[in-house]
């Protein structure tokens, strides 16, 4: 019956939460019973069948159990399967230790009537992940603190204001729970304070990076040869520094970096695009199961429909330019100033070529020469994650465009192709001492004039970090100060510089925007993939050693 269905679809949605609120019930209800008298005449028939160390074991084991219940409901809010499991079994043990402790048998009741109501929604939880993964945040921690901090109010104040007849057994009676709360609380401090502890210390386990020597490799290069609709960033799946969450046909995938608890898919998913959603949400899963910050870094407005399907904050980053192909020409008063540098590198003898992926190898050294000195020239080392290295397996992947002079190469770029022709863009764009002074227009040029010869529709300039963020009284905070950042930031990165020079090409300017779960972690998230593409702190602060006359870095 349909109705029948639709109610039991309700009754799992609405599951993890309630199960969440009746554990957190249950484990304060065993916190405050280890913090309150026992009943005298329930312990002294208790004492004549069960020897007093099990009730003082089953005592202490009760509150850190409490405790521990109330921790396991973030995880039940989390749909955390591991976590439903040991909630279940938990209960269990927690029913049996109230009739041991002092012959509870109200908390028998409640804790087993939670455990057989929580019994049959396995499926509610369905998140894979194991508890020692299981990521507890800020505010759950402090939840957790303040429900110990009550139980301990609470046994202070019963055992300093309750009256006790001086009958010599309630009063041996009195000074034992004394002594079993104090222990309980300390026992259950030490257990919080740990916990506390492996939380700062731990880090999430993440599928393993995917190199060339990798056999999902093969399978990455097969799916970037057929993907439908991606960009040529997409190519930065070959670098070698990326981990992978395919599609169950094996036909898309998914790329992301790891630094700490921030993981950090760049780009959409790449592949079939009716693939996209669940990938998508595969990520989130697998980053929140795995206690970890996810966030899709990146990305541009054809994707926004599906990150908001995903509850994700977005965060405006930059602008990426395209240049459409057909309209190109150097012809006009406002190309001018392009047309006469193309022309001044022709003059001095600058000859463009492109060659295959396959022809790349033999030219590798002296590649490499240029690549070497380029550095030499520039802030930081060789990038990763969002921007591509020299890397020798890597820069063999694709075509070359070279430019040479008197048969010496003076300058290369690596070119990114997609398979349905739709664009094309380039990855390093390194050149000598030797090369001529306006080598780098006359390379771009060259390019789009190739593309369009090859039929490509567009060429991707790369992306202007922090272009287009608006400084108004009532934008983002974050945009604000991107915007400030980029008006005034020259000494960290050229920013305008960039996109005046792009500016020359007449492109046409694209948003570019990074997505997270929430709003205050971007800014986390940010600094991470920095880092990521930079290598660490140390390729971030790297200087060059002497100034250039020519910014430009295409891919950003």
């Amino acid at each position: 019956m349909r109705w029948s269905q639709d109610l039991k679809s309700a009754a799992l949605a609405m599951a993890p939460n309630l199960a969440a609120i009746i554990t957190l019930g249950a484990g304060l209800m065993l916190l405050a019973s280890g913090a309150t008298p026992s009943s005298p005449e329930r312990l002294r028939w208790l004492t004549q069948l069960a020897p007093l160390s099990i009730i003082e074991v089953s005592h202490f084991l009760s509150s850190i159990l409490g405790l521990v219940l109330v921790l396991l409901a973030f995880g039940l809010s989390r749909r955390l399967d591991a976590a439903w499991a040991a909630t279940v079994g938990l209960l269990g043990l927690g029913a049996v230790l109230a009739l041991l402790k002092g012959f509870n048998w109200e908390e028998t009741a409640a804790l087993a009537l939670v455990a057989i109501v929580l019994a049959p929604l396995r499926a509610a939880f369905p998140r894979k992940a194991r508890l020692t993964r299981m990521e507890i945040t800020p505010g759950w921690m402090l939840s957790a603190l303040a429900a110990i901090a009550g139980s301990g109010f609470l046994a202070y104040w019963s055992f300093s204001n309750v009256d006790y007849s001086d009958e010599l057994w309630w009063r041996v009676v009195a000074d034992d729970d004394a002594s079993r709360a104090l222990r309980a609380s300390a026992g259950v401090s030490i257990l919080f304070m740990a916990i506390g502890i492996w939380r700062l210390i731990s880090t999430p386990a993440a599928p393993p990076v995917v190199g060339d020597d990798d056999p999902s490799f093969a399978k990455v290069r097969a799916i970037l040869a057929n993907a439908e609709g991606s960009g040529p960033d997409a190519n930065l799946a070959l670098l070698g520094d990326k981990r992978f969450l395919f599609s169950p046909s094996g036909e898309s995938f998914l790329m992301f970096g790891v630094r700490g608890r921030s993981w950090i898919a760049l780009g959409p998913p790449v592949g079939k695009r009716e693939e996209r959603m669940d990938l998508l949400w595969r990520f989130r899963e697998l980053a929140d199961a795995h206690a970890a910050r996810p966030a899709i870094y990146g990305i541009g407005p054809d994707i926004l429909p599906e990150v908001v399907e995903l509850g994700f904050a977005i965060q405006k980053t930059g602008e990426s330019a395209a240049v459409p192909l057909d309209s190109f020409s150097l012809k006009g008063r406002k190309r001018e100033v392009l047309r006469r540098n193309w022309r001044k590198a022709g003059e001095v003898g600058a000859r463009f070529e492109v060659v295959t992926a396959d022809q790349v190898s033999a030219l590798l050294p002296e590649l490499e020469v240029i690549s070497d000195n380029w550095l030499s020239h520039h802030a930081g080392g060789d990038k990763a994650f969002s921007m591509g290295g020299f890397i020798e397996g890597y820069v063999s992947e694709f075509p070359c465009a070279l430019v040479r002079v008197e048969d010496k190469i003076v300058a290369f770029a690596t070119i990114w192709t997609t398979p349905d022709l739709s664009a094309f863009s380039m990855d390093l764009m390194r050149y000598s001492e030797d090369a001529p002074k306006n080598v780098m227009d006359y390379l771009f040029v060259e390019l789009l004039h190739w593309g369009a010869a090859q039929d490509y529709v567009a060429f991707e300039f790369g992306v202007a970090p922090l272009a287009g963020l608006e400084d108004r009284p009532l934008a983002p905070i974050m945009s604000r100060v991107g915007r400030l950042l980029f008006e005034r930031g020259e000494e960290i990165y050229n920013f305008r510089g960039v996109r005046r020079y792009k500016d020359k090409y007449d492109p046409i300017w694209e948003p570019r925007y990074i997505a997270a779960p929430n709003k205050w972690a971007i800014p986390i998230l940010m600094a991470d993939v920095s880092m990521l593409s930079s290598g660490g702190m140390a390729g971030l602060i790297k200087r060059p050693r002497r100034p250039v006359a020519e910014p430009l870095g295409v891919a950003a």
